[in-house]
């Protein structure tokens, strides 16, 4: 009788993960959609945001490479070591956006 109850407690404490839970919860069980921006991010965006202050010459052009690169990397990290399916979507969204875009500026 004992191990009956035993048995019917462990089936109530795991719970079955929903989608939902897989695609937008943490390991810990929190909700997650949005995180502070890690390093390759914040490279990524200053080097976007400089592009604007220098739109022509080489430095434009090495901002343009520190870009993509940094945008690559944080979009690679997201997809492979996200906290989550829907960061993880996330960054498979951002690296074919990303590819789409250098190869359509490379085919002008």
């Amino acid at each position: 009788m004992s191990s009956q109850l035993n048995r019917n407690l462990e089936k109530l404490d795991a719970k079955e993960t929903t989608l939902f839970d897989r695609t937008f919860r943490d390991s810990e069980g929190k909700i997650v959609i949005a995180q502070m921006p890690n390093l390759p991010l914040i490279v990524g965006l200053a080097a976007t945001l400089l592009q604007l202050v220098f739109p022509s010459g080489k430095i434009q052009t090495g901002l343009d490479l520190v870009a993509f690169g940094a945008l690559f990397t944080w979009a690679w990290q997201e997809l492979f070591e996200g906290v989550n399916y829907f960061r993880r979507a996330l960054g498979l969204i951002v690296l074919v956006g990303l590819l789409a875009l250098r190869l359509n500026f490379s085919l002008v």
